[in-house]
């Protein structure tokens, strides 16, 4: 059975994902055979395995890390914030429900049997298992009921490592009052501390090392540097959605939908010479792009009222009047149709119009679309006729069933897909870039096909690389071997 070691967080963005990918990384370069874990993802970036089912995408980059297929078992409980107050509850990559935040606190507690199947079944498997915690463990309104932090380290009897982000302030209070706020026996299963986020000089930070072992009696196992690299981040945590880039020759402008969803589909695009991707919430940050896109969600038909409320409609409208070329992304893409139909109250009920780009109408179905699927582009003509014929690949996860015939539709210069990672391909990202270079009048021969599978590789060998020369390994593999006691 495999050996476990748990990241848990002293709050959610204390960088637990990256540690848990970073330390996945480092025990695969070691040659142990490792797998990540999450027993409860909250997120709206998910992904569909092999075998058609839903997983987050947090662990799916993790699995990356270890160098091992994503496989649905290390998140075996998937929740997508459909409103404020509830959320679509998937368990082992298949659909339960929707669910309030108050019914599923409520029962959570009987889908361990399904966590510890999952978890049990990838232990049998391999060496070393690295789970992830969710938000923090000192939620003392929630702690009776939890599944996801010291309640997953006592079933998978885990030692825990605790982090706490120094960038934000309040580093030495934040891991002192969460070891205040456990139980005796919580207490007992944390067995170091991580400091992570540091800028400076560490020697300056040691007398506050020292005093924090001295207040909370576990050991602190490293301090990390804040790391600048690109991995994909938590959906509702990236700073992609405010970050301000530099103008470029060809400006890409990605509507940020109040329940964004996937909004990695787009990373690729943004490491491509001369092309700024920026996310839009509001008229006056639209400007005039060169493309617009409209992304993936998980209530079209509530973030298609967004868009109207907002007046973003109408400039997405005005846009494509012009002959700009727009692209829609799943939800995004039903958006771009005549009209939108809930029947079975699925995401919002009744009916509303769409934004007419597109000659199609969607009904949202009682199932859920999950499939991975591979092919050539049809044709298609506009501006991006040049990705007639290319090879895609990816994945699709939907509640609609669109009358639209084809993986993807054009309509002038609008498009429409329901395929999550279309820009992946490196041909196609390439052939997108070079038609927009080119309706400018701008020379596109400098533009390269860019490899993301090898770029994220050496993202990851860069994360093992600073944590190895950050975090005490020998003391980690301490605490991994020793565990602790039953």
């Amino acid at each position: 059975m495999a050996k476990a070691i748990m990241v848990q967080g002293t709050t959610s963005n204390a960088g637990k994902s990256f540690v848990v990918a970073g330390l996945c990384r480092i025990f695969k370069q070691d040659g142990y055979r490792v797998v990540p874990f999450k027993s409860q993802n909250m997120a709206l970036n998910s992904f569909i395995t092999r075998d058609g089912l839903e997983m987050g995408r947090a662990q799916v980059m993790q699995a990356e890390a270890a160098g091992v297929e994503p496989d649905v078992r290390m998140n075996p409980i998937l929740l997508k914030p459909t409103s404020d107050m509830g959320s679509q509850v998937i368990v082992n990559g298949e659909v339960r429900g929707n669910l309030s935040a108050r019914d599923y606190y409520k029962q959570k507690t009987a889908l361990i049997p399904d966590i510890m199947k999952a978890y049990d079944s990838l232990a049998s498997e391999n060496d070393i298992i690295v789970i992830e915690g969710a938000g923090s463990p000192a939620e003392i309104n929630l702690k009776q009921q939890d599944i996801v932090n010291m309640g997953m380290a006592k079933m998978a009897k885990a030692p825990v490592l605790l982090v706490g982000d120094i960038d934000r302030g309040g580093v030495f209070a934040a891991l002192a009052g969460t070891m205040m706020l456990l139980e005796d026996d919580e207490k007992a299963m944390v067995k170091g501390t991580v400091i992570n986020k540091f800028r400076g000089d560490v020697s300056i930070l040691e007398p506050g090392l020292r005093m924090l072992e001295d207040l909370v009696h576990v050991p602190t196992v490293g301090v990390v540097p804040y790391l600048y690299l690109d991995l994909d981040d938590e959906d509702s945590l990236t700073d992609r959605f405010t970050r301000k880039n530099q103008k470029a020759a060809v400006d890409i402008a990605v509507i940020r939908l109040p329940r964004i969803s996937n909004f990695t589909d787009f990373n690729p695009l943004e490491y491509l010479d001369g092309v700024s991707l920026r996310y839009v919430g509001s008229v006056s940050d639209l400007g005039d792009p060169d493309l617009i896109i409209l992304p993936g969600t998980k209530n079209t038909m509530g973030d298609l009222e967004f868009l109207r409320q907002s007046g973003l409609e109408a400039r997405i409208l005005q846009h494509a009047a012009k002959g700009r070329p727009v692209i829609g992304i799943c939800g995004g893409y039903q958006m771009l149709g005549l009209s939108l139909s809930d029947p079975h109250g699925v995401e919002h009920g009744g009916q509303m119009a769409g934004l007419g780009l597109l000659p199609f109408s969607t009904v949202f179905a009682e199932n859920k679309t999950r499939t991975r699927v591979t092919g050539q582009v049809p044709e298609v003509g506009g501006i991006f006729a040049g990705i007639s014929g290319l090879t895609y690949e990816g994945y699709e996860i939907h509640m609609g069933v669109t009358d639209a015939e084809g993986m993807v539709v054009n309509h002038g210069n609008v498009y429409g897909t329901y395929l999550h990672g279309f820009f992946d391909r490196e041909e196609i990202t390439k052939a997108v870039a070079e038609a927009l270079f080119a309706a400018k009048g701008l020379d596109a021969s400098e533009i390269r096909a860019f490899d993301i599978a090898a770029y994220k590789e050496e993202q990851y060998d860069k994360l093992a690389d600073a944590l190895r020369a950050s975090l005490d390994m020998e003391k980690i593999y301490q605490i991994l071997n020793e565990g602790v006691q039953a």
